[in-house]
């Protein structure tokens, strides 16, 4: 394209304005049509789509391809003349498209050469249309810094996507983004408005050329005055239809012109009493349609796989909230069985485990009563006749806890055959935790087995803590962090517990941190698929209830200190 090309698009006119002599051809340079940046405004039957359009076809008899923006869906007459390709979400259309098809509709516009109509008249949801316009823009511009092909996008009343009031959209931004950066990447656009006094001043003073088609609202002709003057603003308002003030940067002056009438069916009139008749369109290429329906039968299958997964998810969801309930259930039958068991042997407060504890020691205390009575039932080896290699298997524990209060240690330890002094029990430094054998204490600790702090203060049964810290420092950091959440705000579902503690809110993560949390006794079901924080309750439990409300909290404290704050 020679950078004098030019297309001839109207005539000088008589009036205010006019420079030169009636009836002389006016013509634009092809090259700043299509890679700067215009404006055509006017009110309603003023001319101003007529304008736009004549300027389309001369582009286009000239083989120079250009995308449309139709949010009224009358720019489809140019399928009359022109092979044209026509998109949008109306059945009407050649195809239907979305933003999924944004990347091949640039495309075909720059590479292919293809003129386009993207017609968003009928889409129902405003925001899929904006979307639509904003990532087509966004893939021009992209592919222009590479090609820097002159093309122009036209768009209808440009008022919508970057209003004068209110913030602008990613639409908007995008758009003013092409007006200041589009014409060195060889992106032209041409924004048409009925409204000027609603466009955004930052576009309308961007623009190289401008047609001012008649204006009769105040606020409009303000625009006028501003831009050319009180003279043309009072003149505006009496144009004729088809009659415009021509602003160029290559003219001197302004021009009042005429311009032509368009070729092409005009979808864009006033409808009249007499009959409709709907042209004969080009169709386009089936190559072209063909393209583009790949795209939107590759998105109908990643729609329906989606729609396979969730109704999966949901599937799922429901047989885990089976098993919630089943599991539920499991417990409640437990807790009667635990209460039968309680009042059949006549054992209250103890749970099975405490029951099968005593029966062990019971054994215990039986069979080596019965090796000191008979020593010849032990075999060279040490081991007694009848007893697996190893000793005595262990006792069964159901949650790695402390053992049982004072009362139950001493009555399941075996029997021995002196009386001697107490066996200290020693922490990790050496100190002793039992009484020295004359029955005191050792300074510092209190009796009932409470460790003193070294500020005087009680931190608890040592072997608890240290036990209890120990298996909190082996959990994994999420289902501390479910604890901690548990702890601060009380009963809630796992999935809510596992958001709040920061989690994503994946069901599988929240149950499994929620199942180890619940096997190790931290948590307790609180009914209706909630849990509760339960550390208080157990540690309550593992001192048989002997502990104060302030000592069961300094032993509370004393485990969660560091782990859980």
């Amino acid at each position: 394209m020679g950078e004098t090309e030019t297309i001839t698009v109207a005539e000088v006119s008589d009036g205010t304005g006019s420079v030169g002599t009636a009836g002389t051809d006016v013509s634009l340079p092809a090259v700043e049509l299509l890679t700067g940046r215009g404006f055509v405004t006017g009110k309603s039957g003023s001319g101003k789509s007529n304008t736009a359009s004549v300027v389309i076809e001369k582009l286009l008899d000239r083989g120079f391809p250009v995308l449309i923006v139709d949010i009224d869906g009358e720019y489809y007459g140019l399928k009359e003349k022109y092979e044209i390709l026509h998109v949008g979400d109306d059945e009407e259309c050649d195809i239907q498209v979305n933003a999924e098809h944004a990347e091949k509709i640039a495309d075909m516009a720059l590479r292919n050469n293809v003129p386009i109509i993207l017609d968003v008249s009928s889409f129902l949801d405003e925001s899929e249309a904006a979307e639509l316009l904003t990532e087509v823009a966004k893939h021009l511009f992209a592919k222009e810094k590479k090609l820097k092909k002159p093309f122009l996008l036209v768009v209808e009343e440009v008022h919508e996507w970057i209003p004068e009031g209110g913030g602008l959209g990613e639409c908007g931004r995008m758009l003013i983004k092409v007006g200041k950066r589009g014409r060195k990447h060889g992106l032209g656009i041409m924004g048409i408005s009925q409204r000027p006094a609603d466009v955004k001043k930052d576009f309308i003073t961007q623009c190289d050329w401008l047609c001012w088609h008649r204006l009769t609202w105040r606020n409009d002709t303000k625009v006028v005055k501003r831009v050319l003057g009180s003279e043309y603003a009072d003149a505006v308002e009496g144009l004729a239809d088809g009659e415009a003030f021509l602003v160029t940067d290559w003219a001197e002056r302004t021009q009042r012109v005429q311009f032509q009438r368009k070729t092409t069916f005009d979808a864009g009139a006033t409808p009249g009493l007499e009959d409709f008749e709907r042209p004969d369109l080009k169709s386009v290429s089936e190559d072209l349609v063909g393209e583009l329906q790949s795209i939107t039968e590759d998105e109908r299958e990643r729609e329906d796989r989606i729609e396979e997964l969730e109704r999966e998810l949901q599937r799922k969801e429901r047989r885990i909230e089976i098993l919630e309930r089943d599991l539920e259930d499991a417990r409640d039958l437990s807790r009667m069985a635990d209460q039968f068991a309680e009042a059949l042997f006549d054992h209250p407060g103890r749970s099975r485990m405490q029951l099968r504890r005593d029966r062990e020691a019971e054994r215990v205390d039986s069979e080596q009563a019965t090796l000191e009575e008979n020593p010849g039932l032990v075999d060279a080896t040490g081991e007694a006749e009848g007893e697996p290699a190893g000793g005595t298997p262990a006792v069964e524990s159901d949650v790695p806890w402390p053992d049982p209060p004072t009362e139950e240690r001493d009555r399941a330890a075996p029997a021995t055959t002196a009386p001697g002094p107490a066996v200290a029990e020693t922490d990790g430094s050496g100190a002793a935790s039992g009484t020295n054998g004359t029955g005191a204490r050792p300074e510092g600790q209190s009796s009932g087995g409470r460790i003193l702090g070294s500020d005087g203060s009680e931190t608890g049964d040592r072997p608890l803590v240290e036990r209890v810290r120990t298996l909190l420092s082996d959990l994994d950091p999420g289902a501390r962090r479910l604890l901690a959440e548990y702890r601060a705000d009380g009963p809630s579902s796992p999935v809510d517990a596992h958001v709040a503690a920061g989690g994503e809110g994946d069901r599988t993560t929240a149950y499994s941190h929620n199942s180890a949390l619940r096997e190790a006794g931290l948590i307790r079901h609180a009914g209706r698929g909630q849990y509760a924080y339960a550390l208080p309750d157990l540690v309550s439990a593992a001192h048989d209830g002997r502990l104060s409300e302030d000592e069961e909290r300094e032993v509370v404290a004393a485990i969660e200190r560091d782990l859980l704050d």
